[in-house]
C-alpha cells in the first residue's frame, strides 16, 4: 500500500496486455511506465491548464495573423527571449515600430489591429508581413512568423516572403474523406518531380495528370512529400522552414485543398510526410533563433543541433514547443483535410544519439535506458493520442529503423500509439542480396526471414524501394538489375537481351513477394513501378541547377515500343488482385517451402497459394502444380480453388528462362503479364 499523502504513478490501464504477447518486455514494465506517467501527467497539465487539449492543439487559430470575424486582425507570437515585437508590411508603409506587440505572461505577445471603415481588414489578403524583434542586445530581426500559413520567394531574392493568405472566398471541399482503409497501397508521391517536363511540376497537374494514374495503378492512398515549405528545393522537403505553409512552388493553398478534395472522391486516402524531427538552420525565413537566442524552439548548445543534417533539434519537453507541434499536425488535418501522417525520422527523435552510429541488433536493451529521449516518445504518444481522440479516422506511420517495441501499439499499453511503421530492413536486404550475391547464391531462407521478421500485432508497411532508392547516389532495383542496357535495350523492336530479360522478371517478382509477404500494407515511390530509367537529383550546384532528373517519365509507359508498360501493367495487375482479395489485411502468411537447391518459395495467404521460382535457369511450376499436394500445408488450403492458385502463378509469371517465347516483337512476350 502507497504510504500516506504519496500518489501513485499513473498506470498504462492495459500494460498486462502487452506483456503478456510478448514476456521478454517484462523486466523493463517500470520502463512503460515511467513514459506512460510522463505522458499522463503532460496531459494532465493541458487539461487542467490549457482548457483541454481540444483547445490548446487550435492554436493555430490564435496564434501568427489571424482574422475576426468583424475584419479585425489578432496577432499572437511566442519569443521568450525578445525585448519588444513589431509587426510590420504592406498595410504600415514597413514602419517597423507603429504596431507594437504587448507583453504577456510565459514569453508570449499579443497585438489588435481593430477594422477599418465598414469593417475593412486592416492587413489585406496578399499583402507582405514581417515580425519585427528586438533582441536583447538591441539589434532589430525581421522574421516570419512560425504560425505564417503562406510564404513565397521571388525569382530575384534568396529568401522568402510572408505573404497574409485570407481569400475572400476560399476553396470549399466537395467530396467527404474515404473511410479508414484496412490496408494501404501507397503511392509515395513528390508533387514538384511528378511531370515528364523538367520544372517544377505543380498541384494543378498532380490533380488532372497524376491522380487518374494513382487510381489506375490500384493504389489506394498518395503519401505527399515534401509539402511543408522548404527553403531549399533539393533537400527533399526535410529541412522545413515554414511549418504551417504549403509550399507555393507548386501553387497555392486553395491548389492543394482541391487536390486532396479530388484525391477523396476518387477514394483515395491522403498522408503528409511530417517532419517534426527537426527544422532547418535558416533564421531570416525559418524557426532557428526566432527570438533572437539560440534556444526558443530548441535545445540550446550542442544538443540543439544534428550532426548530420545540419539543422536544429526541438525542445520536446517545452510546453509552447507542444502547442506549436501538436497545433501543427491538427492544423494539416482539419484545413486541409490530410487523412493521416508518416513520420519522418523518428528513430532520431526516440534517441539521444539519435541514431548516429549506432547500429541495432534487437536487443531490448537498446530500447530502454537514458540514451532514450523520454520526452520527444511522449510527444509522439501525445500526437498520437490527440489524433485518435479528435480524428479517429486518421492514419499515422513511423518511419524508425531501430525497431522499437510497441511502437505501433496502443498508449493505454505502454505503446507509442502508431498505426503502423516502415519495414526498413526490406529494401536494404534487396539491395545487398543483388549487389553482393550470384544468382545460385540467394538464400530463400534468409529471404523469407526479412519479410517475415515483425513484431506480433504491429503492423508494418512493406516496400521493396522508397524514395531513398531513388536519390543520386543511390539505384534503384531498375537501374541495380538492368543498369546501362535500360538506355539501350528496352524496345521491343531490340532483342530481349538475358540482362533485361534477367531484370525485368525479377523486378516483377521481388515486388509481388514483398508485397505480399512483408506486411500489412504496401508502398511503391511514383515511378518505381515500371523501373524509372534514371536516378533522382534536384537542381543544385553541382549540376548546373537541372532539372532533368528531377522529373518522372510516366510518358514511357505509354509508349508500345518500350517495355516499361509491361512493369507498368504488372504493378496494376498487382495491386488490382490485393484489392480482389485482400491479403494486406489478412493474418500472416504461411510458409509452407524454403527450398534452397530449388530457389522455391511457397506460402498461402488469403486462401492464395503463392509459390516464387528464383532459380536463375530452371523451371518447376508445372511439376509444382502436378504435386500441389505434395507441398506441407496444402491441406490447410484445399478449399482454395485452382483457379486462384493459377491467377497468382500466372501473375508472378513464373516462366523461367528455358521457358519464354522467342519472338521479341511480340505483345505477348515475357515481359507481358497473363
Amino acid at each position: 500500500m502507497a504510504a500516506a499523502g504519496i500518489t501513485q504513478p499513473p498506470q498504462p490501464p492495459k500494460l498486462q496486455k502487452l506483456l503478456e504477447r510478448d514476456p521478454y518486455l517484462a523486466p523493463f514494465e517500470k520502463d512503460f511506465q515511467r513514459r506512460y506517467s510522463l505522458f499522463y501527467n503532460r496531459l494532465k497539465n493541458i487539461e487542467e491548464n490549457e482548457g483541454g487539449l481540444d483547445k490548446f492543439t487550435k492554436s493555430y487559430k490564435t496564434f501568427g495573423v489571424n482574422q475576426f470575424v468583424d475584419g479585425g486582425i489578432y496577432c499572437k507570437e511566442w519569443a521568450p527571449g525578445a525585448e519588444a515585437v513589431f509587426l510590420t508590411g504592406d498595410f504600415n508603409g514597413w514602419n517597423p515600430f507603429s504596431h507594437p506587440y504587448k507583453k504577456m505572461e510565459y514569453g508570449k505577445w499579443e497585438l489588435f489591429i481593430p477594422p477599418g471603415q465598414d469593417g475593412y481588414p486592416p492587413v489585406p489578403h496578399g499583402s507582405k508581413l514581417k515580425v519585427v524583434i528586438r533582441a536583447q542586445n538591441g539589434e532589430l530581426l525581421y522574421r516570419i512568423s512560425p504560425w505564417a500559413r503562406y510564404v513565397v520567394r521571388d525569382e530575384d531574392k534568396v529568401n522568402y516572403d510572408w505573404v497574409h493568405w485570407n481569400p475572400p472566398l476560399s476553396y470549399i471541399r466537395k467530396h467527404p474523406s474515404p473511410k479508414r482503409l484496412k490496408s494501404l497501397r501507397i503511392y509515395e508521391s513528390h508533387v514538384g518531380i511528378a511531370s515528364p517536363e523538367g520544372k517544377v511540376a505543380s498541384y494543378k497537374n498532380f490533380t488532372y495528370n497524376v491522380l487518374p494514374r494513382v487510381k489506375d495503378l490500384g493504389y489506394n492512398c498518395v503519401q505527399l512529400m515534401a509539402i511543408m515549405e522548404h527553403a531549399y528545393y533539393a533537400s527533399f522537403g526535410y529541412q522545413v522552414t515554414s511549418f504551417f505553409a504549403a509550399s507555393s512552388r507548386y501553387g497555392t493553398p486553395d491548389d492543394l485543398k482541391e487536390m486532396i478534395d479530388v484525391a477523396h472522391s476518387m477514394g483515395i486516402t491522403v498522408l503528409l510526410d511530417v517532419v517534426h524531427s527537426h527544422a532547418s538552420k535558416n533564421s531570416e525565413d525559418g524557426l532557428n533563433k526566432f527570438d533572437g537566442t539560440d534556444s526558443c524552439f530548441f535545445h540550446s548548445g550542442p544538443r540543439g543541433n544534428h550532426q548530420l543534417w545540419d539543422s536544429r533539434l526541438f525542445d520536446y519537453a517545452n510546453w509552447e514547443v507542444l502547442r506549436f507541434l501538436l497545433s501543427n499536425l491538427r492544423m494539416w488535418i482539419e484545413e486541409y483535410r490530410f487523412d493521416g501522417f508518416r513520420f519522418d525520422g523518428v528513430t532520431s527523435m526516440l534517441y539521444h544519439h539519435h541514431g548516429i552510429g549506432t547500429g541495432f541488433s534487437g536487443d531490448y536493451n537498446e530500447y530502454f535506458g537514458l540514451h532514450v529521449d523520454e520526452d520527444a516518445l511522449c510527444y509522439l504518444m501525445l500526437a498520437n493520442h490527440m489524433i485518435n481522440f479528435l480524428h479517429p479516422e486518421c492514419i499515422t506511420i513511423a518511419e524508425d529503423v531501430s525497431g522499437m517495441p510497441a511502437l505501433c501499439r496502443p498508449v493505454a499499453e505502454g505503446g507509442g500509439g502508431f498505426d503502423y511503421r516502415l519495414a526498413m530492413a526490406i529494401p536494404d536486404k534487396w539491395i545487398q542480396i543483388i549487389k553482393e550475391l550470384k544468382d545460385e547464391d540467394w538464400n530463400m531462407g534468409n529471404i523469407v526471414h526479412t519479410l517475415t521478421n515483425r513484431r506480433y500485432q504491429e503492423k508494418y508497411i512493406a516496400y521493396a524501394e522508397s524514395h531513398d532508392q531513388a536519390l543520386v547516389g543511390d539505384k534503384t532495383l531498375a537501374f541495380r538489375l538492368m543498369d546501362a542496357e535500360m538506355y539501350t535495350n528496352m524496345s521491343v523492336l531490340s532483342p530481349l537481351t538475358p540482362v533485361i530479360d534477367r531484370g525485368i522478371q525479377l523486378h516483377k517478382m521481388i515486388r509481388l513477394i514483398t508485397h505480399a509477404l512483408g506486411g500489412e500494407s504496401y508502398l511503391n515511390f511514383m515511378g518505381n513501378e515500371f523501373g524509372h530509367p534514371e536516378w533522382l537529383d534536384f537542381p543544385r550546384k553541382g549540376n548546373n541547377e537541372s532539372y532533368h532528373y528531377a522529373r518522372r517519365q510516366f510518358n514511357l509507359t505509354e509508349d508500345h515500343l518500350l517495355r516499361y508498360r509491361f512493369l507498368n501493367a504488372f504493378d496494376r495487375d498487382m495491386n488490382k488482385l490485393e484489392e480482389r482479395f485482400g491479403w494486406l489485411a489478412s493474418p500472416p502468411a504461411y510458409v509452407s517451402e524454403k527450398h534452397e537447391s530449388n530457389k522455391v518459395i511457397a506460402f498461402e495467404r488469403a486462401g492464395l497459394i503463392f509459390i516464387f521460382n528464383f532459380h536463375p535457369i530452371k523451371s518447376f511450376w508445372i511439376l509444382m502444380l502436378q504435386n500441389m499436394e505434395g507441398i506441407k500445408g496444402w491441406t490447410t488450403v484445399q478449399s482454395t480453388s485452382l483457379k486462384n492458385i493459377l491467377t497468382i502463378i500466372d501473375l508472378i509469371h513464373l516462366c523461367s528462362p528455358i521457358h519464354r517465347p522467342t519472338s521479341a516483337n511480340s505483345p505477348d512476350d515475357a515481359t507481358s503479364t497473363a
